[in-house]
Formats: C-alpha cells, sequence, structure tokens
C-alpha cells in the first residue's frame, strides 16, 4: 500500500512538472483544435504509468518513461488520422520521413518544449476567448491545475469551471485559432492574460489550498521559469508586467528557506533568520524590478513586488520602512480595491497607526463574501481583537480562522493560538 501510494504522488509530481510541456508539444502536433485530444493523451500516459510502474517497479529515468510514451501515443494517432486522409498538420510528413521516431524526438528538445508551451500560453490567451476562460484553459493545460483547484482560484464550483474549459476548447476549433506566438503590436496586451494565471499558479504554491504541505516551492518555480520564457521572447519590452511580476515572484521566494521550520510550520517575518535568506535570487529580482520601473506605466505586480523589496531590504524587522509599504498599499488600493488587499494592508496599518484602527479597516470588510471564509482574515481579526483587549471577540474569530483553514499543519498552528487567548496570553501578530 505505501509503495502504491509513493507511485501515486510521483505521478501526481510529474503531472505538475511535466503534463504542460507535454500538452504543448502535443498540441504543435496534433493541432490547436486537437487540444483535448491532446490533454486526453497526456492523461492516458500517466494513468499507463501507474498501472506499469505498480507492477513493474519505477524505472530508473521515470520523466523519460513519460515522453517516451506520449511520443508513441502521439506517433499512433498521427498515422491513423494520415491513414484515414482526415488530418492535415504541418506535422505529417513526420510519417513520411525515413525515421519518424527521430524526427518526433526532435519536436521534445529542450528548446522546442519551451517554444510550444509559450505558443499555448498564448492560443489560450486568444481575444475571442472570455477572460476567465482564458485563466482557467491555461491553469488546467499549461498549469497542470485540477479542476477543483481553479474552482478554488476563482472562488467558484467545479461544474462552472468544466463550463468555460469546454467553451474555450470549441472556440479554439470553430475559430480555428493558430498555434502560434502573436505578432508584436499584439504581444503585450496578450501578456497580461497569460501572466494573471502565472501569477495565480504562484500564489497556490506560496500558500497551498490543499494538501499538508503549506508552502509549494515546485509551484513557484514553475510560475517563475513560465514567466522566463516570456521575458526570453526578443519582442517583449523590459518595462512590461511580465518583468514586474518576474521580481515579485523572485523576491517572495527568495525568504523561503526561512519561512518555514523543521515540521513545516510557518514561521512569521518577525521570527525570520535572515541569513538564510537566497540573496542571489534576491538580486535577481531586484534586477527584474529596476528593468520593470523603466516605464510610466505601474501595475499591481509593480506596487507587490516594490512592497516586497521593502521587506527584502530591511536589515531586521523592527527596521521596516512600513511607512512606505503602506503609501504603496494606498497606490494599489486605487488599482485593486479589493478586501484582500485591504486586509493585507490592515497588516501595515497596525504597525504605523496601531492595532485599534487596523481593527476598525477589517471591520469594514468582514461581510465581504471573498472574504467570509477566509482563514487568514478570521487570524488577523483574532490577533488584533485579543491585543485590542477584546478576548471573546479574539476567541470566536479564532474558531473561525481554525474551521476555514485549509491545511492541517495550519489548524495545529491555530489551535495553539485559541489555548493562548484563552489563557490570556499575548501574542505576536502574523504576516
Amino acid at each position: 500500500m505505501k509503495e502504491r501510494t509513493a507511485i501515486d504522488q510521483l505521478v501526481e509530481d510529474l503531472f505538475r512538472h511535466e503534463s504542460g510541456k507535454m500538452v504543448a508539444v502535443l498540441t504543435g502536433i496534433l493541432g490547436a483544435e486537437n487540444l483535448l485530444l491532446a490533454e486526453d493523451v497526456v492523461q492516458d500516459t500517466l494513468i499507463e504509468a501507474i498501472k506499469n510502474w505498480t507492477y513493474k517497479g519505477v524505472p530508473d529515468k521515470p520523466k523519460s518513461w513519460l515522453y517516451k510514451v506520449a511520443k508513441n501515443k502521439a506517433f499512433n494517432i498521427l498515422k491513423r488520422k494520415l491513414h484515414h486522409q482526415k488530418y492535415i498538420s504541418e506535422t505529417s510528413y513526420l510519417l513520411q520521413s525515413e525515421a519518424p521516431a527521430d524526427s518526433l524526438e526532435k519536436l521534445f528538445s529542450e528548446q522546442a518544449i519551451k517554444d510550444d508551451q509559450l505558443r499555448l500560453m498564448f492560443m489560450c490567451c486568444h481575444p475571442s476567448i472570455s477572460k476567465d476562460s482564458q485563466i482557467a484553459l491555461i491553469l488546467k493545460t499549461l498549469c497542470g491545475f485540477s479542476i477543483g483547484e481553479i474552482a478554488k482560484a476563482f472562488l467558484s464550483n467545479n461544474e462552472n469551471i468544466t463550463k468555460r474549459l469546454v467553451r474555450a476548447r470549441k472556440t479554439i476549433k470553430t475559430n480555428q485559432i493558430p498555434f502560434v506566438v502573436p505578432p508584436e503590436n499584439e504581444l503585450v496586451k496578450r501578456t497580461d492574460a497569460v501572466l494573471e494565471a502565472i501569477y495565480l499558479l504562484f500564489n497556490e504554491g506560496y500558500s497551498a489550498s490543499q494538501g499538508e504541505e503549506v508552502i509549494r516551492q515546485d509551484l513557484c518555480k514553475e510560475a517563475i521559469r513560465l514567466v522566463e520564457i516570456i521575458i526570453e521572447h526578443p519582442s517583449i519590452p523590459e518595462n512590461t508586467n511580465a518583468f514586474a511580476l518576474l521580481a515579485l515572484m523572485q523576491l517572495n521566494t527568495s525568504r523561503f528557506n526561512a519561512r518555514e521550520d523543521e515540521q513545516k510550520n510557518i514561521i512569521t517575518l518577525e521570527f525570520q533568520d535572515r541569513s538564510i535568506w537566497d540573496y542571489e535570487l534576491m538580486e535577481k529580482g531586484f534586477q527584474h524590478l529596476n528593468k520593470a520601473s523603466k516605464g510610466e506605466f505601474i501595475s499591481v505586480y509593480h506596487i507587490l513586488a516594490s512592497i516586497s523589496a521593502y521587506h527584502c531590504s530591511a536589515k531586521d524587522f523592527d527596521s521596516t520602512n512600513w511607512q512606505g509599504i503602506l503609501h504603496l498599499y494606498d497606490k494599489l488600493l486605487e488599482l485593486d480595491n479589493s478586501a484582500v488587499v485591504v486586509m493585507n494592508r490592515a497588516i501595515v496599518l497596525s504597525k504605523v497607526e496601531g492595532v485599534e484602527i487596523a481593527l476598525e479597516a477589517l471591520k469594514q470588510i468582514k461581510n465581504d463574501k471573498t472574504i467570509r471564509s477566509n482563514y487568514l482574515f478570521h487570524t488577523l481579526f483574532a490577533e488584533f481583537s485579543f491585543q485590542s483587549n477584546l478576548k471573546h471577540q479574539a476567541i470566536d474569530s479564532i474558531k473561525r480562522a481554525i474551521e476555514f483553514a485549509p491545511i492541517e499543519s495550519e489548524k495545529r498552528m491555530l489551535t495553539q493560538k485559541l489555548i493562548l487567548f484563552s489563557q490570556e496570553k499575548n501574542t505576536s501578530m502574523s504576516l
């Protein structure tokens, strides 16, 4: 049983890392109109891996095994379609070559995979597809999100997400959307939808919505890799959102080494060992933020990256420029007046103007539907209440936080807070 569980976990990890790459290449081979077929081939490959590895053991190079099986399945599909003379594709010439398998091998080279992933990003985000469907499609095909994970990202349900994906694939087929990188005059505008999907991927890794791990570093690294593919394109200017988002992700990721203890519990910024931050990655983040700041346009990513830069540049927690960060949050509210931004701003507000004023700010959004089940909101409300000597309100709020916390380790941490609150002991603020 343990061996089967280990195999399932391995396949799940490979699916997260490799499915988007395989779908991208297979879409290039089978045609954009056969996107769902490409997804099905990848899914069949993973199912076959579980069956095969359970009885024969995991191969020495499981990733290579997956790619080989996927290539063989694509090769067989091309042969059948060509045989029935119902398939015309730029890749059909592969079957006419002396060594079609070798030709297919070239399509799975590292550079070819990157090129096809970039094409898939822009195909999924074609203007004829609705914005919500664009993001859902790219999260599903390129990032390997499950229907449930996408539903949580959209605060929706599985049925609605499934409908969006069906409509998006139908639009690709009906409108014959090409599997290409758009021309330069459309590139920057089309990139924004891609970046939004990648940012959702990063956020899922930064604060996981399911499983045992609070931080999924693999997802964060994958998000960084996808943006790096975008900025490598020669037509992407340095002052675009892509560089700002990359800076934000690199600056946040640079602090990951100090963000968890050995038991995978979150360590708040105040108590992190800054000597184990990844300063090499942090420097890359500063460089990309500098490039992103050369233009006049300022996006949400620019502001969030600048906030992260303040935290990274402070020599210790006490020397953090909270006033500067609060100013940035005020600017952010002009672009995104959401309850989540108000909640995060309240943390900074407590440092500048005190917890009582911060608590009043939280009260203004407590009935917002997007925040009612947010365990971080209830945790913050509880801590501000406790520090304001509102013990019963603090206990009620921390109980709601425990109820909504998605990760068991966080439920345990919040339970400890509940005990401390009940014993009338003060606690430090979470960041």
